[in-house]
């Protein structure tokens, strides 16, 4: 069983920035693609962004521009890097390991608040 470790959720006024953090112990981590996804109240879960194993990405439209997901393959993590948050920003985060650089894997991480005041 994977287990996924996210952190670095919060509040933040529209305009902030957060950092949103994933561990992933193990040692596959450095052979799959990986991402965010976020899920608001009432809504289905939606990507943030993707990247491969080797490092291309893929944004959800909604936060081209401001968003950049990088990761860590010697530390096994991989981060999210919020800037110009708006009050549709609110969710909760999710890791997700495995998959594509399209498609979603299997391992879920427990997912991290994100509030976005107004």
């Amino acid at each position: 069983q994977v287990q996924l470790v996210e952190s670095g959720g919060g509040l933040v006024q529209t305009g902030g920035s957060l950092r949103l953090s994933c561990a992933a112990p193990g040692n596959f981590f450095s052979a799959y693609a990986t991402g965010w996804y976020r899920q608001a109240p009432g809504k289905q879960r939606e990507l943030v962004a993707r990247i491969s194993n080797l490092g291309r990405t893929n944004y959800g439209d909604s936060v081209k521009g401001r968003f950049t997901i990088s990761r860590d393959n010697r530390k096994k993590t991989v981060s999210l890097q919020m800037n110009s948050l708006k009050p549709e920003d609110t969710g909760a985060y999710y890791c997700n390991v495995g998959g594509t650089i399209l498609a979603a894997g299997d391992y879920w991480g427990q997912g991290t608040q994100v509030t976005v005041s107004s």
